[in-house]
């Protein structure tokens, strides 16, 4: 390194500017979108010892706090609300299925019900990803019940 003193000093520089925005969205905004569809990881996990059915409390609180003040919160909370209500759905019709056969569909639920986990979990993880890179993100399969 010179000891010119016109040279810059690289610890001189200004720091980059904030990213605030990205898609026009605000950062704040974008991280909230993101903690929506990862809260419905959480209530998995908080509520497996009881057939997993927290996954939707996440996405419905956030919506519930943030509709009001948050546009791209209010939409990302409500696709994600609504994609745990379908899986919810979509596996409490395989355990019909499997009450109504007497145990025989479990040869078509559990397979079923491992493919559908490992679709929620990638699709959800991909979810947060785009909606904290600013992208409103649309889950495939979803039944569009809140509005």
């Amino acid at each position: 390194m010179s000891e010119n003193p016109n040279d810059p000093s690289p610890y001189s520089a200004p720091p980059p500017p904030p990213e605030s925005h990205a898609g026009g969205i605000p950062a704040e905004q974008r991280q909230w979108a993101m903690f929506a569809h990862l809260s419905a990881i959480a209530g998995a996990v908080l509520t497996s010892g009881i057939g997993g059915w927290g996954t939707f409390l996440g996405p419905l609180i956030i919506w519930l706090l943030k509709k009001d003040t948050m546009p791209f919160v209010e939409d990302q909370a409500k696709e994600a609300l609504n994609y745990n209500i379908t899986v919810a759905i979509v596996f409490f019709a395989l355990w019909v299925l499997v009450f109504i056969t007497l145990g025989i569909g479990f040869l078509i639920a559990i397979p079923a019900w491992v493919v559908i986990g490992v679709a929620w979990l990638v699709f959800t993880i991909i979810a947060a990803v785009k909606s904290n890179e600013g992208v409103a993100y649309r889950y495939p399969f979803t039944l569009r019940l809140v509005k």
